[in-house]
């Protein structure tokens, strides 16, 4: 049974992970971290986490393991190997990877986990930098029904909108969903800020019109802003919204559906990157549209 003094290793303290984690240690739970590059856990260090020199001496020593970090392949070289996750975290451990990563991954892990006794959930989330600071992110979980009543609290301190979807894959599946989503809107935003500047209106304005509407999203009422503002800094980066939209891509394909609306934002954010734009935040899609390069 897991309390509040159950040991939670986190991996992964980018712009996501380093707010939740932080709102775990302020809700008293004891945090160990690992991360390839020590300076970005700092603050957290500072705060009163414990540093792990790798990850299996992490594992080693934690109740429950959350890790966020980039690409599949961070996930893969995380959980499996020598010095992974799986083979050195003891039975009874609950791992949750909170990356939106491929949902036969996370049914691999699942498969890998349940083997040794460890209980894996697949948790991502949708919210961005504001959602992770706040603790009101949504969190979509694939995994058994036991683990998940388990975590749950935990999951409670960094999120609001907490849902298990079904089984292992379940939560990445959600997410994709979510990423498709986003990716047509992103361009109609987009255009429909170009749009009205072109036609001499005050787009600050024009969203205090159209955002609370039939029109209203996450995207226009957070992102649209920060386009205006000319404020690019990643909520959620270029390079990682590719990444996700390429794994929806071939998730959609192995399905046999289309999904013609986000093969042309995948493009357009591909076009963005090459532009330089890789580490930017999403929004700065708008760039394309106002030749502001």
């Amino acid at each position: 049974m897991l309390t509040k003094q159950s040991k939670i290793g986190f991996i992964g303290t980018g712009v996501m992970g380093r707010s939740m984690a932080h709102n775990l240690q302020k809700a008293g739970y004891p945090i160990s971290i690992y991360t390839r590059t020590k300076d970005k856990a700092l603050p957290l260090l500072e705060a009163g986490a414990t540093w792990k020199e790798s990850v299996n001496v992490l594992a080693k020593d934690c109740d429950v393991i959350i890790t966020i970090v980039g690409y599949p392949k961070d996930v893969e070289e995380v959980y499996f190997g020598t010095n992974g996750i799986i083979k050195n975290a003891k039975p009874g451990t609950y791992i949750v990877d909170m990356t939106t990563s491929k949902p036969t991954l996370a049914k691999e892990i699942y498969q890998h986990a349940k083997e040794k006794q460890i209980h894996a959930l697949d948790a991502p989330v949708s919210g961005g930098d504001i959602g992770a600071r706040s603790g009101k992110l949504a969190i979509m979980v694939g995994g058994d029904q036991e683990a998940f009543d388990a975590v749950l609290p935990i999951f409670e301190v960094m999120g609001e909108n907490i849902i298990l979807q079904g089984q292992a894959g379940a939560g990445q599946h959600t997410k994709l969903s979510n990423q498709i989503a986003i990716a047509t809107n992103m361009i109609g935003v987009c255009e429909a800020i170009t749009y009205a500047q072109k036609a001499g209106l005050d787009p600050t304005r024009v969203l205090d019109s159209i955002t609370t509407g039939a029109a209203g999203s996450f995207s226009l009422s957070r992102l649209a802003p920060r386009m205006i503002a000319g404020d690019f800094e990643p909520g959620f980066y270029v390079k990682h919204f590719i990444k996700d939209m390429t794994i929806a891509i071939e998730s959609a394909k192995e399905l046999g559906i289309s999904t013609p609306g986000l093969s042309l934002s995948l493009s357009l954010y591909q076009e963005l990157a090459e532009k330089g734009e890789a580490d930017s935040g999403t929004q700065a899609l708008i760039k394309l549209f106002n030749a502001s390069f």
